[in-house]
């Protein structure tokens, strides 16, 4: 029995305290007083620090695409820099390239030295060592343009240009052409392996497990999956557009004699037979959920009893929502139109739905990154 059931003349609390709160603290006399007092002042001053990188946070995102795209970053690899030799590789005038060079020192991407010298500081040397980071960056073009008006995105009222840059997940196997398929490869491609390696602390393969990476591209996922366990067998299950870009790849990368690729689309037919696991990486984010429960009823009767479905991607937080999942991928996903990021316990729940009777849900090393769903059949 609740608090509130045994204790009726008790007030019923956190919501009304909590509402109370809230008014005091949105009071502007308060605030003035709160600026006042010495140790109030500094928990205001840190709150509205906070406060305000939010409403800059555009700003922000919008100084680093800046950067990246003028390469500026990149060119501060090989030393320091004067303003002057910044601003003419750049094709700026030295006024607007100390603005821009002033915003990444603010950034903690670069520090300023004497006489207009800005060098690269480790955070600006990490975010260019971060694989397929700055392609992402350069892609966000899109999703800001889609993001200047929110309320019509929330409204549906916007033509995103995300729906059309990723038109693949709209139609059955034949209907996305060689140059979209490409494109969509080669960006995932790029930031594939942090979560591959995200993804194989939270599962591990036996020897002689035979997987199958279903929506795998041109086989990134499955190159990292093949030489951490190098005794299993992986094929790669995509659209047949994908097969070209996927031979060469892995024959590229040597591992055309141990990844195999199997052309198909998961929306129109049953998946290969065979295999010990599939796994579906930054597969369910990108769909619907009637699409969703038919592809975990293609898994669940592709796989032998015993035979485990794993699910990676980026997540939301569900009851305790965060950044990564609960700002930005439920925004991307909604911006693509067909997609849409799920807690870890909404996947599971629709496993369960399906027949999985095994679930587990790992600690993630790294939200932003990705999470995962394992469950066995």
């Amino acid at each position: 029995m609740s608090a509130i059931h045994s204790h009726p003349h008790r007030r019923a609390p956190a919501l009304s305290r909590l509402w109370d709160f809230n008014g005091l603290f949105s009071n502007d006399k308060f605030q003035a007083w709160v600026s006042n007092i010495p140790v109030l002042r500094r928990i205001a001053r840190a709150e509205g620090e906070a406060i305000f990188d939010l409403i800059m946070g555009f700003v922000n995102a919008q100084v680093l695409w800046a950067l990246v795209e003028l390469r500026i970053l990149n060119s501060l690899l090989d030393g320091p820099k004067q303003i002057a030799e910044i601003s003419s590789a750049a094709a700026l005038s030295p006024e607007r390239a100390e603005i821009l060079m002033n915003g990444a020192t603010a950034l903690g991407l670069t520090k300023r030295r004497a006489n207009g010298v800005y060098a690269l500081r480790r955070k600006g040397a990490s975010l260019l060592g971060v694989p397929g980071l700055t392609d992402m960056i350069r892609h966000h073009a899109h999703f800001y343009r889609d993001m200047a008006d929110p309320v019509a995105l929330l409204r549906d009222e916007v033509d995103t240009e995300l729906s059309h840059f990723w038109p693949y997940v709209f139609g059955a196997s034949d209907s996305a052409p060689m140059q979209v398929t490409e494109n969509y490869s080669n960006l995932m491609a790029a930031s594939q392996k942090l979560v591959a390696h995200d993804t194989l602390k939270m599962v591990t393969f036996r020897s002689g497990n035979a997987i199958l990476d279903v929506g795998g591209g041109t086989g990134n996922f499955a190159i990292e999956l093949a030489r951490k366990f190098t005794d299993v067998r992986v094929s790669v299950f995509d659209l047949p557009q994908v097969k070209p870009a996927a031979d060469a790849h892995l024959s590229a990368k040597g591992f055309s004699d141990r990844i195999t690729f199997q052309s198909g689309s998961f929306r129109d037919e049953p998946l290969p037979l065979g295999y010990d696991a599939i796994t579906l990486i930054r597969v369910l984010y990108d769909h619907s959920d009637s699409t969703i429960m038919d592809l975990l009823k293609r898994a669940y009767d592709a796989l032998s009893e015993g035979g485990r479905l794993i699910v990676s991607e980026p997540m939301s937080g569900g009851d305790k929502p965060h950044r990564a999942g609960d700002v930005y991928f439920a925004f991307y996903t909604m911006a693509m139109r067909t997609g849409k990021a799920r807690s870890a316990n909404q996947i599971a729940q629709m496993c369960q739905k399906i027949g999985f009777r095994s679930i587990l849900i790992p600690k993630a090393p790294r939200k932003f990154i990705t999470s995962a769903v394992i469950c066995v059949k």
